[in-house]
C-alpha cells in the first residue's frame, strides 16, 4: 500500500530530527566565528577498529561530544573551543564517520557506537563525563548510560528523541529503498525531503554533499542500529540531564512530560526559530545554555 505525500513529509522531517547532517564548514552564526577543531588527535583501538576522537584541555573528568548520523566530530567546533578553555573536552568519530574506521562487516549498533565511546574515554584517561548527543547522539548516550552509569555524570540531548516517531514498519518503508544498488538515487531523494525545511540553498547543499558521501553500509546498518526496539525501552535515566529541542509539529504534544518521566532531573527547553542543527545555528545561545547546566548542576567544576 503506497503512502500520500503528507505522510511522506511527516516521516521525513521525523526522521530529520532523529538523524543528523554533518557538513565540513559551519555557516558564521551570533558572531562565534567560523570556529575551528580544538584539541590534540588521536585514536582509541576499539575491537579492531580505529576510533578518531580529539582531546582538549585536562582533567580525568570531560565533556564528551557525540555527533549524530553521517557526522563526524567537526560538527561540534564551535563548542570545543569554549569548552575546552573551561574543562577537559573529547569530541568522537563515532566507528564509521569521520577519520574512524569503517569496516564493511560490521552492525554500526547504538551499543557498537556507545562502546566506542567508553574505549575514547579510558584511551584519553577520562573516569567520568557529561555526554553531549545531537540527534543519533543521543540514543548512543542514553546507551552509554545504560551500560556505564559509573561514568556518567549528566547527559545532554541536543534535538534527539527518547522514542520512536513512527511505527518501525513505517519507518522501514523509507529505510528499504537504501538497501539496493540504487542506493545513490533513492539516498538523493530521501534526503531532499528531509532537507526541506533548511533555508539557505547554500547550507542544503552543503548538508546534501556531505549526507550522499556517506559510505552505505555504514548508513544503512546505523539507521538499523536506530530501528532496535531495546534503544527504546522506557528505563529512566537517573542522572542529570539537559534537552535542548527545536520547536517543531512533529514533537508529541505531551513531549515534556514524556521526557520528565524518562529523566526526572531534568532541564527541559524547546526553542523557536531554530533548525535540527540548533548548536550551529544559534551557537552562543547553546554555549550559554550548556555552561549554565554544568555550572547550576556543579559539573566538571575546577578543583
Amino acid at each position: 500500500m503506497s503512502t500520500n505525500l503528507s505522510t511522506r513529509r511527516a516521516i521525513f522531517c521525523a526522521l530529520a530530527v532523529v538523524v543528523c547532517a554533518a557538513f565540513s564548514h559551519a555557516p558564521r552564526a551570533e558572531g562565534a566565528g567560523e570556529g575551528a577543531r580544538v584539541g590534540r588527535s588521536r585514536f582509541a583501538r576499539f575491537e579492531n577498529m580505529r576510533v578518531h576522537y580529539a582531546d582538549a584541555g585536562k582533567g580525568s573528568e570531560a565533556l564528551v561530544f557525540v555527533h549524530g548520523w553521517t557526522c563526524n566530530l567537526d560538527f561540534w567546533r564551535m563548542q570545543t573551543p569554549v569548552f575546552a578553555a573551561k574543562s577537559r573536552v573529547l569530541a568522537v568519530d563515532l566507528p564509521g564517520h569521520g577519520q574512524s574506521d569503517k569496516p564493511q562487516q560490521v552492525a554500526y549498533t547504538m551499543d557498537l557506537f556507545a562502546r566506542a565511546v567508553e574505549a575514547v574515554m579510558r584511551d584519553a584517561g577520562v573516569k567520568r563525563a557529561v555526554l553531549v548527543g545531537h540527534s543519533m547522539g543521543m540514543p548512543v548516550v542514553r546507551q552509554f548510560y545504560r551500560r556505564y552509569p559509573e561514568k556518567t555524570l549528566a547527559l545532554v540531548n541536543v534535538d534527539g528523541g527518547l522514542r520512536p516517531f513512527a511505527p518501525r514498519e513505517r519507518m522501514e518503508q523509507f529505510i528499504a529503498p537504501l538497501r539496493g544498488s540504487d542506493y545513490k538515487e533513492n539516498a538523493a531523494r530521501m534526503v531532499d525531503g528531509m532537507l526541506q525545511p533548511v533555508k539557505s540553498e547554500a547550507l542544503r547543499a552543503e548538508i546534501r554533499a556531505a549526507m550522499l558521501a556517506t559510505p552505505q553500509h555504514v548508513a544503512v546498518s546505523a539507521m538499523d542500529g536506530m530501528m532496535e526496539q531495546s534503544v527504546w525501552k522506557e528505563d529512566q535515566i537517573k542522572a542529570p540531564m539537559l534537552a535542548v529541542l527545536a520547536r517543531s509539529p512533529f514533537w508529541p504534544a505531551d513531549n515534556e512530560q514524556f521526557f520528565r518521566r524518562i529523566a526526572p532531573e531534568l532541564d527541559y527547553r524547546m526553542w523557536d526559530g531554530v533548525s535540527h542543527f540548533l548548536m550551529m545555528d544559534k551557537p552562543d545561545e547553546f554555549n550559554r545554555a550548556l555552561g549554565e547546566f554544568l555550572a547550576s548542576r556543579k559539573l566538571l567544576a575546577k578543583k
